[in-house]
Order: C-alpha cells, then sequence, then structure tokens
C-alpha cells in the first residue's frame, strides 16, 4: 500500500455510491430492478477495493464477499417495497438507500483488505 492508497479507495467507493445512488433513484418504481444494475457496481467496486491492497479477485470471491458483506441488503428491500413505489419520495429513499449502502459496503471491503485478509 503506498500514501495514495487511501484516497484512491475513496474515490472507488463514492463513485460506486454515486453511481448505485442514480441507479436507485431512477428504478425505484420497478422493486428489484435496480439489483441487476447495482450488484456488478458493488462487485466492481469490491474488486477495486482489493486490488488497491494487492489482492486479486475473480468475479466469483467478489459476489461471495459482497454477500458476506450486505448483511443489509433486507433493509434496502423492505424500504423498497415499502415507498418505493411512491413517484418522487420513493425514488429520494431508494437513491439514497442504496448509495449509503454501497458505501458501507465498500468501507467494510476496506477495513477487510487493509487488515490483510484475503478471501483465497
Amino acid at each position: 500500500m503506498d500514501k495514495s492508497t487511501p484516497i484512491r479507495v475513496s474515490i472507488i467507493i463514492h463513485t460506486a455510491a454515486s453511481a448505485c445512488g442514480g441507479v436507485g433513484a431512477g428504478l425505484a418504481q420497478v422493486p428489484g430492478a435496480d439489483a441487476a444494475a447495482i450488484v456488478p457496481l458493488q462487485t466492481a467496486m469490491i474488486i477495486s477495493v482489493a486490488a488497491e491492497y494487492g489482492v486479486s479477485l475473480n468475479q466469483a470471491a467478489a459476489v461471495s464477499l459482497l454477500s458476506t458483506f450486505s448483511a443489509t441488503m433486507a433493509g434496502r428491500f423492505a424500504s423498497q417495497v415499502l415507498l418505493g413505489w411512491m413517484p418522487g419520495l420513493g425514488n429520494a429513499i431508494n437513491a439514497a438507500t442504496a448509495a449509503t449502502i454501497t458505501e458501507l459496503v465498500g468501507w467494510v471491503a476496506n477495513e477487510y483488505f487493509s487488515s490483510g485478509k484475503s478471501p483465497q
């Protein structure tokens, strides 16, 4: 890890969270539709964070870690089902939830890899 790793990791996480928030906002009225776009974005984020710490992950390992890191996905699903269908409010809530969970997953991944852990 060099001195710029924390900055690059921060950029990776914030970019992925922004993208997921946009997807969440755009697809709020279709329950579950955003997962098809959000999961690959979060997977790519985990692979990128791992690479910053010199860990090479394949997609299957990243998806496995995403499942481990994403215990809060049930909360996102619940908020989408309860409020996601409401135009305006549902879009804002779904965007905020998708972005927040992606941020959390990203920082959990950062903590995992920065402590020297690797799934292999």
